[in-house]
């Protein structure tokens, strides 16, 4: 392999298009932008790319057939230029991160999972979402998360992490591991050295974490050293700043101490280690150099989304031609991403997804993990005047169409919005108010406080993270659903009507209100 080559295999960017050679004319000019090409497949023979990324802004995402034909694509461009595999990964986690929706079988997300108190719900669910993407030509999942969510106030994790008990994740992230990998797809455990203590997402700015090195090496680690044992291809270092691993103040996939100190001689992982978005607000006193140049010399070996692909590429060329970098260093990467790469590079189609047993096993999970901390109005009668408000367009659509009820959307409400909501209510028997992630939105608190003060049976279901309550404790009747996927939403519904029993327990704590474990039977 020549240089470029091998440090093509370094790089995992995007491409515009929902075909690799033939795109509209805007997304030609958005790869012409950022790779001077016109199309996606000419993209990764040009800069000899050994991964890319989809998503649905960058138009890749539009059906089952459309993703297996781009897949096949793009993998003839990597194998008429080099002869090896493209690694075709997306965000895939389930519930409130999923890059592709129906017909495929959506999991209801990790807490959900994590509510079900079964370790067998996380491989199961992997497995179907691994055995689907492989049939779309997608070989690597951009999951399983692995954080322990110790900070209630977590806007980068919350219902994304399995829970908050260090063991319990640990268990659920090796289940998820051993799904996908049974479904034949590689996985990126993330976000080492784990993101369940910051309050930032690392997209939008800088996380810190203050633990002590021995908080994170008791709490947060322990999930990776089992993904490890279960036999983890790679590792994703977050953009978090943690001083007590590393004093400088560089983000964890710019830190030498932490992915080669840490990682590799600490916990005696030789995988593959790959960055966070290198596009992510974290980082934006950096410059597109510097992230490369660093993360590579800390011991990272895939560099997700650079900003400047090309500059990327040429800078570690010309770091190894100085000296900076040995090509040694570079082989080292290479040797550990090729390892990776023994999967088929082509998928038959069209793809068969969403079929009844897959659909069947994301129900039954979902059914497992709603949980009731308070039920006062709960059954639902069919004689009672029903009223579903709150977050969420879809989420009050499908959750009012199931329980044959009124609708009233507010979102994140007006005062005009509340009033016609109390309004509302005052003339139902019962409402059901949606919320999600409330504690982060004065309005949906205001509605909700607003809605308790009718003195009107109220049921509130939590559709993002279960901690919502905390600022409405006065509730008498609270579900969480840990997301918003239609077999949560059809599971929620189920339960508010009397169909099926709550079988969650929470995964978290929530102080003051409910300890770990909590949930009416």
């Amino acid at each position: 392999m020549t240089l470029a080559e091998k440090v093509g295999q370094m790089i995992v960017g995007y491409v515009y298009g929902e075909n690799g050679t033939t795109v509209s004319a805007a997304d030609a000019a958005s790869n012409q932008a950022m790779y001077q090409v016109d199309t996606g497949a000419e993209a990764v023979a040009k800069y000899h790319l050994g991964g890319v990324i989809y998503f649905t802004w960058s138009h890749n995402l539009t059906s089952p057939p459309q993703i297996a034909a781009l897949s096949n694509s793009l993998q003839h461009a990597a194998m008429a230029d080099t002869g090896i595999p493209l690694q075709i990964s997306t965000d895939q986690e389930g519930g409130i991160v999923n890059r592709i929706g129906a017909p495929l079988a959506v999991s209801p997300g990790n807490m959900a999972i994590g509510a079900t108190f079964d370790p067998r719900t996380a491989y199961d669910a992997a497995k179907v979402s691994g055995t689907e993407l492989k049939a779309l030509g997608i070989n690597v999942v951009d999951a399983p998360v692995v954080d322990v969510n110790t900070n209630a106030l977590n806007s980068a994790d919350g219902v994304r992490a399995f829970g908050d008990r260090t063991a319990q994740v640990s268990l659920f992230g090796v289940a998820a591991e051993r799904g996908y990998h049974a479904a034949g797809i590689g996985t990126q455990a993330k976000h080492f050295p784990g993101l369940g203590d910051t309050t930032v997402n690392t997209d939008n700015g800088i996380a810190i974490t203050n633990e002590t090195r021995r908080q994170i090496m008791d709490t947060h680690v322990p999930p990776f050293r089992a993904a490890i044992a279960a036999g983890a291809q790679s590792i994703m270092a977050a953009h978090i700043v943690a001083p007590a691993l590393d004093p400088s103040g560089k983000p964890a996939s710019m830190s030498e101490p932490i992915v080669t100190g840490l990682l590799r001689d600490t916990l005696h992982y030789h995988g593959v280690v790959i960055t966070d978005a290198l596009e992510a607000a974290a980082l934006d006193e950096y410059s597109n150099e510097q992230i490369v140049l660093d993360a590579v010399n800390a011991g990272v070996d895939q560099l997700l989304m650079p900003r400047n692909v090309p500059g990327a590429i040429q800078a570690l060329i010309d770091a190894v031609h100085t000296g900076a970098i040995s090509e040694r260093r570079i082989d080292q990467s290479v040797r550990r991403i090729l390892k990776t790469k023994t999967y088929s590079p082509y998928v038959s189609e069209p793809p068969v997804v969403g079929g009844p047993a897959h659909q069947s096993t994301m129900s039954r999970i979902a059914a497992k993990s709603i949980t009731a901390l308070r039920s006062a109005a709960l059954p639902l009668r069919d004689d009672q005047q029903v009223l579903v408000t709150g977050w969420g367009v879809s989420t009050t659509t499908t959750l009012a169409a199931a329980l044959g009820a009124t609708r009233l959307y507010t979102g994140s409400p007006s005062d005009a919005l509340i009033q016609q909501a109390v309004a509302a209510a005052q003339t139902a028997d019962v409402t059901v108010v949606t919320t999600y992630n409330a504690w982060a939105d004065l309005t949906q608190q205001k509605l909700v406080n607003a809605l308790l003060a009718t003195g009107k049976p109220i049921v509130v279901a939590a559709v993002g993270g279960p901690y919502d309550i905390a600022s409405f404790p006065s509730a008498t009747t609270y579900l969480c659903a840990y997301g918003y996927q239609p077999p949560s939403l059809t599971a929620l519904a189920d339960v508010l009507l009397g169909h099926t029993r709550p079988q969650g327990r929470l995964p978290v704590t929530i102080k003051g209100l409910f300890p770990y474990g909590s949930g009416l039977r």
